[in-house]
């Protein structure tokens, strides 16, 4: 229980294809002849007992060979602190967060830890929380890397929490992506104005959403500007921290796209971030989109681990 396994099962005689399926993750649970195991994906995999044909404990996944060295735990504070919610709460290790909606990020509880609770009785805290703010409750866990939490994900599941939506946390050195181009023509400041703001891809931007994007230890937002009166053709944001950048809201005019301006935002972040001492980088990206999964790793960057959020459904909102 806990380990990273290697299990091989007879597949189905009807199914057409492969006799057997071989699955890799963490072993979450071995009850009433079913074994749970949570792959890096974070997705749950149900093994009747019966099916087996061999299993064994692996190895941790090999460290990264590239790319500044981090543990989960690190980029967990690191991110957090570069989202911040306008109100939270600790409830043990647990941080509950809240604004007003504005993204799952800021509006879910990180587990860093014991809660200080049974994992029911937790959940429970966490569900009246929500409830009090009129909000929906989500948890937030991560799979794939050493220390994350696979058997926290089987543990939700299990009572009920849905998953519905993934994303990975990349990570790269900082000192490439400042070399990448030339930052001519990207305008950076301290706040997010209103042509920054017109370009930003989430409608109805509130005053909490301003002091969500303002949050940060260091806080840089970059524009390269659109033609006279229009929207920006390309925008960014990037928070410094210690040896950390975090890039964030990279967004180009889809008219524009293909023109590396995606990359010139990024240059001119990074290297305002290595003036303040960063020397690596970190970003937040979608699992299906393709376009940025692209750009991020043509730029040296890699998925370090993924995350979750895991939804509360007793109640429609």
């Amino acid at each position: 229980m806990g380990k990273r396994v290697s299990v091989r099962c007879l597949n189905d005689p009807a199914t057409k294809g492969e006799k057997f399926t071989d699955t890799v993750g963490v072993l979450a649970s071995w009850d009433d002849r079913v074994l749970l195991i949570t792959r890096k994906s974070g997705e749950t995999v149900r093994i009747p007992e019966a099916s087996l044909v061999a299993g064994k404990v692996v190895p941790p996944a090999p460290a990264r060979r590239r790319g500044p060295a981090a543990s989960y735990e690190e980029l967990a504070h690191v991110s957090a602190r570069a989202w911040r919610p306008v109100e939270s709460e600790r409830l043990g290790e647990w941080e509950l967060r809240a604004a007003s909606g504005f993204t799952r990020r800021a509006n879910s509880a990180l587990p860093l830890g014991d809660p200080g609770l049974p994992l029911p009785a937790a959940l429970d805290a966490v569900r009246r929380w929500y409830d009090a703010r009129g909000l929906p409750a989500y948890v937030q866990t991560a799979t794939g890397a050493e220390g994350t939490q696979e058997l926290l994900c089987a543990e939700l599941e299990r009572l009920g929490w849905v998953r519905e939506v993934s994303a990975e946390l990349w990570i790269g050195a900082l000192a490439p992506v400042a070399d990448r181009d030339e930052d001519a023509g990207v305008v950076l400041s301290r706040q997010a104005d209103d042509a920054w703001l017109t370009r930003y891809q989430r409608k109805g931007v509130s005053e909490v959403a301003l002091k969500v994007l303002g949050s940060g230890p260091s806080v840089w937002f970059a524009t390269v500007p659109g033609e006279a009166g229009g929207a920006p053709a390309a925008i960014g944001r990037c928070v410094v921290d210690g040896r950390w950048a975090g890039f964030a809201a990279v967004e180009v005019d889809p008219a524009l796209r293909r023109r590396g301006l995606a990359t010139r935002v990024m240059a001119a972040l990074a290297g305002r971030a290595l003036d303040e001492g960063a020397s690596a980088a970190w970003l937040q990206v979608e699992t299906d989109n393709v376009g940025a999964r692209g750009l991020y790793a043509g730029m040296g960057f890699a998925a370090h681990h993924a995350y979750h959020h895991y939804r509360h459904h007793c109640r429609s909102l």
